[in-house]
């Protein structure tokens, strides 16, 4: 009668080295959702590795007569946030494209009316402070050329700029050129 040791009851390879078993490759001995044999359990506990755990899975959530799915409980903070900001642009453009002003779509519709009345200050001899910029802009580009960030230039167009740039006052740059959504 031979008596087989876990290891060699799972066919694991192992080798004896200075009076002690080594296991000669890493060897998977369980894995979850599979029951464990007696072999296993032994060879488990011979190595003090308890890889039991016991607790509930949930599988679906039950709240104030609603039930959810179990994924519920792994939305994070910017998970709902943006979905609120989806819902938000949609309620936003269902009340632009229906004429139906909204919370949402109110600071839309004041910018496309600021659009229409300034569109209209340009074509016309009707201005205001800010139609004026614009004006100003349309009749020559050029002038506000110096405002724009320049892209690289050549080695020799940059040992020459610095010179030029010294003589030249700086003009203030405004990125919403003096537009504001109340002005």
């Amino acid at each position: 009668m031979t008596h087989l040791t876990p290891t060699q009851a799972l066919n694991i390879p192992t080798k004896i080295n200075k009076g002690q078993i080594e296991i000669v490759n890493d060897v998977p001995i369980i894995k979850q959702g599979n029951k464990v044999s007696p072999s296993e359990a032994n060879l488990l506990q011979k190595l003090n590795i308890k890889p039991f755990q016991y607790g509930l899975i949930i599988r679906q959530v039950y709240d104030q007569g609603s039930v959810y799915e179990d994924k519920v409980l792994d939305l994070t903070d910017d998970d709902i946030v943006s979905k609120f900001q989806i819902g938000v642009k949609n309620i936003a453009a269902l009340g632009l494209k229906i004429g139906y002003p909204t919370i949402a779509s109110v600071p839309h519709s004041f910018i496309n009316g600021y659009k229409n009345v300034l569109a209209v200050a340009v074509e016309t001899d009707y201005t205001f402070k800010q139609a004026e910029k614009v004006k100003a802009y349309l009749k020559d580009p050029s002038a506000f050329a110096a405002a724009a960030p320049v892209a690289a230039a050549p080695a020799a167009a940059s040992k020459a700029a610095p010179a030029a740039a010294k003589e030249e006052p700086k003009e203030e740059e405004d990125d919403d050129m003096g537009f504001g959504l109340f002005d």
